[in-house]
């Protein structure tokens, strides 16, 4: 299977020529490899250097066309004839990038997941969890949780991750509003109990913080 370059840079692959442009100057910022030392430059370095060929294809036309061309070729047809097959690759591929903690390619990975099957609620959920780990992205990271929250308003994880994304967005109210379900619908968890009263602590100072893992 052909690398996929928008999954790299994060980007859905109908991305205009500007939008391959801003991107890759955002991340160009954040993974330049001056900004880090030690181990962490490393990897940096070598993000850095993924980052900069997907731009060098996907901003060039001709190589972009036969980047698409290579993307949209059969792996397995069982999965491309079935949405739902389709998502379950892009799952996969999205966890292993995940598991290895590059981000950016595991949000893209979860992204093709929710398009290819836009009710697959541990799609929406694993691109939540991907995105929330970019402060940029907290937005998208709470648009995706709250999908998953809605295709399965009972599970209880999806709640717990919610209340955490909601946290790190500064929303104190829906964070805790979420945690609520969550213990609602699933076991008493005291990681929850313990945010839930950073929160309430927290807003009696008139400032903010929660987490819970």
């Amino acid at each position: 299977m052909a690398r996929d370059f928008y999954a790299v840079l994060a980007l859905p692959r109908n991305a205009t020529d500007d939008q391959i442009r801003q991107r890759f100057r955002e991340l160009a910022r954040t993974r330049h490899p001056d900004r880090f030392a030690g181990a962490e430059k490393e990897k940096a370095e070598s993000e850095f250097q993924e980052i900069t060929r997907a731009f060098n294809v996907l901003s060039d036309a001709e190589r972009r066309r036969k980047h698409d061309m290579d993307l949209v070729r059969p792996e397995d047809s069982s999965a491309t004839a079935d949405p739902r097959a389709l998502a379950r690759v892009f799952l996969q591929r999205g966890v292993k990038a995940y598991k290895e903690k590059n981000f950016l390619e595991a949000a893209g990975s979860f992204d093709r997941a929710t398009q290819a099957d836009p009710n697959n609620a541990q799609a929406w959920h694993h691109l939540a969890q991907a995105c929330s780990h970019q402060g940029s992205w907290l937005p998208r990271a709470v648009t995706a949780i709250e999908r998953a929250c809605e295709l399965e308003p009972m599970n209880a994880s999806y709640h717990k991750q919610a209340g955490r994304i909601y946290a790190l967005a500064r929303q104190p109210e829906r964070a805790a509003g979420h945690y609520r379900k969550a213990l609602q619908w699933g076991d008493d968890d005291p990681a929850i109990r313990i945010a839930l009263d950073e929160l309430e602590k927290s807003s009696r100072r008139g400032g903010f913080f929660g987490k819970a893992g």
